[in-house]
């Protein structure tokens, strides 16, 4: 009896949970870049940590980036160590409480001492870009 009853709860959780996905699935990526509305909802935390985030030197403007697609400043993405290309990141500058929404498109190098390497569109709107690096928190959103 209690087998059927936690099957049950399984079978109407993983139900309730795909339909939020089909739900979340309407905030997508336009190319790779992000719609940002602060009134967005649709999303949860999956898991946060602290690291320092850095920006792309200008160099990097039209090269490929490790999942293939073309860098480009004015995109809301990064490099990342380890997330999967695809992964949704809200990053919050410490110091000053500015967030943005990016998409990992990217990795760093495995030994980085940083968390995060940015677009210069994210980095200007985290406001870090005169001071090159800032202490961030890094949620991975759904």
């Amino acid at each position: 009896m209690i087998k059927i009853i936690l099957t049950l709860a399984l079978v109407v959780t993983i139900s309730y949970v795909s339909a939020q996905q089909v739900a979340s699935d309407t905030l997508r990526t336009t190319g790779d870049t992000l719609s940002v509305t602060n009134t967005d909802t649709s999303w949860a935390i999956i898991s946060t940590t602290k690291g320092i985030a850095s920006y792309y030197a200008k160099r990097f403007e039209g090269r490929r980036t490790t999942s293939g697609v073309v860098f480009r400043h004015d995109k809301l993405t990064c490099a990342h160590k380890t997330l999967p290309f695809g992964t949704q990141l809200l990053i919050t500058n410490i110091g000053n409480n500015k967030q943005v929404r990016v998409v990992v498109n990217d990795r760093l190098p495995p030994r980085s001492k940083r968390s995060v390497d940015l677009t210069l569109r994210a980095a200007n709107q985290l406001g870090f870009v005169q001071h090159g690096l800032a202490k961030v928190k890094i949620e991975v959103i759904k």
